[in-house]
């Protein structure tokens, strides 16, 4: 099912301006956020938890690192594109972005918890090994953090879920960092 992106002109009166907004801080609608305006409530609901997955305790370093696990376990090429761009906007360690996006550790032990507790949090829908628990508290994370990664995990799940169902084209913005999983190549 390929679905068009729409933008505030052509989509629905309730996500008309939400994606005007979108337009006016981002200065484009990205076609993920222009698939989701054909369910607005489904569009608020995505912005909505951004913004509160901003608010957490999670560093910006950290939120890029359980959004960019998050995609790259659920296999969304448009995600890991999208949240590899934002994290080089935001200063995220390239070796660590890099070991996502190759499904490897990240050196970093810390971040390396996390990724791993993010991600197998996704593998297992919710259900980490005891070993991946406790490697991520010992790393000095809380059990909010552990429920702000469960808020990120969220997060990802609308969009990834809506690009694989949408068929949601790259944006030109997020192309230099097109990704494809074996996962995906292989369907």
């Amino acid at each position: 099912m390929n679905v068009k992106p729409l933008n505030e002109k052509t989509a629905p009166e309730a996500a008309r301006e939400v994606l005007a907004q979108v337009r006016k801080n981002f200065g484009f609608v990205p076609n993920l956020l222009g698939t989701m305006a054909h369910a607005p409530s489904l569009l608020k609901a995505y912005l909505t938890v951004s913004t509160l997955l901003d608010e957490s305790s999670l560093t910006p370093t950290e939120r890029q690192v359980v959004l960019l696990a998050a995609s790259a376990e659920n296999n969304c090429g448009y995600c890991v594109a999208a949240h590899t761009a934002i994290a080089a906007m935001q200063k995220v360690p390239q070796d660590a972005v890099d070991a996502i996006r190759n499904r490897r550790p990240i050196a970093d032990a810390k971040l390396e918890a996390l990724r791993r507790y993010a991600e197998e949090t996704v593998e297992t829908r919710g259900w980490p090994s005891e070993a991946t628990r406790k490697r991520f508290f010992d790393a000095g994370y809380s059990a909010s953090q552990a429920l702000e990664v469960v808020l990120g995990i969220g997060m990802k799940t609308l969009s990834n879920y809506t690009n694989h169902l949408a068929g949601t084209e790259l944006d030109a913005q997020f192309a230099p960092a097109a990704w494809a999983s074996e996962a995906v190549e292989k369907r």
